[in-house]
C-alpha cells in the first residue's frame, strides 16, 4: 500500500501544527515548512518526537519563487514523492487603506497568495504524473466577508479561492483535487493576542455559536478533503467559522 506524503506550509503554527498532527495520524508521511526567521523548528520537532510523532521539517520563504521550488524538490528526493499539498503559510499586517504602505501590501500578497501559487507551481507536476492529488488552500472568513484594516489579506485570501478554481478545472481529470478551507475566528496565538475586550464585545458576538474555532475542527475537515473518500469535492470553498459569514 503507498504511504502518501503531504506538506504543509507554514505547519508549525497554531492551524499548522493540528494540520501535522491529524495527517500524521492518518497514515502520512508529513512535512511542514518552517520560515527562515522561524529558530524554534527543532523544539517543534523534539516535542512532537516525544508523542511518538515524526515530522519533516523544510525550510523554505513561499514567497520566494525558487526557494519553493527548491522546498519542494528536498521533499521528492526524501520522500520520493507528494500528494497533499496545504498551502497554509500567512501573514498579515494590518492598517487602514489609507496609511498602508506599497511594503505591506506586497509582502502580504507575498506569502498569502503568491506563496500558493509558488508551491502549487512545484508540486502539481508530479501529482499531474501520478494521476492523484490533494492541494488545500487555506482561506479566511475575511477573504470572504472583508474586514477593517485587512485589505491587503482580504484581497489576497478572496484571490486565493480564485487560484482554487482555475486550478481545479485544470487539474481535474488527472486526478488532482484542489479546494479552499476557509476558517473563521480560531482559538490559536493569534486570538490570544487579541485584546479580551475586543474579543468579548466585537468578535465574539459576531460568531452565532458563540466560540472561537478550534484547530482541530479544520484539521478534521482537511482530512477528509485529502482522502479517497473526497475524490469528487473539487473548486469549493468550505467555510468553518460557527456561521460568521454563511455563503
Amino acid at each position: 500500500m503507498i504511504k502518501r506524503v503531504a506538506l504543509v506550509t507554514g505547519g508549525m503554527g497554531g492551524l499548522g501544527t493540528a494540520m501535522c498532527r491529524r495527517l500524521h495520524l492518518d497514515g502520512f508521511t508529513v512535512a511542514a515548512t518552517f520560515s527562515p526567521s522561524n529558530h524554534h523548528h527543532h523544539e517543534w520537532l523534539a516535542s512532537h518526537r516525544r508523542d511518538g510523532m515524526e515530522f519533516i521539517a523544510v525550510e523554505t520563504d513561499v514567497a520566494d519563487f525558487e526557494a519553493a521550488g527548491r522546498a519542494v524538490q528536498r521533499l521528492l528526493d526524501h520522500a520520493g514523492r507528494i500528494d497533499v499539498l496545504i498551502n497554509n503559510a500567512g501573514l498579515t499586517r494590518d492598517c487602514g487603506l489609507r496609511t498602508m504602505g506599497l511594503d505591506d501590501w506586497h509582502a502580504v500578497m507575498g506569502v498569502n497568495l503568491d506563496g500558493a501559487f509558488n508551491m502549487a507551481r512545484h508540486a502539481i507536476a508530479p501529482m499531474l504524473v501520478q494521476q492523484w492529488g490533494r492541494i488545500i488552500n487555506i482561506g479566511s472568513v475575511n477573504g470572504q466577508q472583508g474586514a477593517l484594516g485587512q485589505v491587503n489579506y482580504a484581497a489576497a485570501k478572496a484571490g486565493l479561492h480564485g487560484l482554487t478554481k482555475a486550478l481545479a478545472l485544470e487539474s481535474a481529470r488527472y486526478g488532482v483535487t484542489v479546494n479552499t478551507v476557509s476558517p473563521g475566528h480560531l482559538d490559536t496565538r493569534t486570538a490570544h493576542a487579541v485584546p479580551p475586550q475586543l474579543l468579548h464585545e466585537r468578535i465574539l458576538p459576531q460568531i452565532p455559536v458563540g466560540r472561537l474555532g478550534q484547530p482541530d475542527e479544520v484539521a478534521a475537515m482537511v482530512s477528509w478533503l485529502v482522502s479517497e473518500e473526497a475524490g469528487f469535492v473539487t473548486g469549493a470553498n468550505l467555510a468553518i467559522n460557527g456561521g460568521q459569514h454563511m455563503c
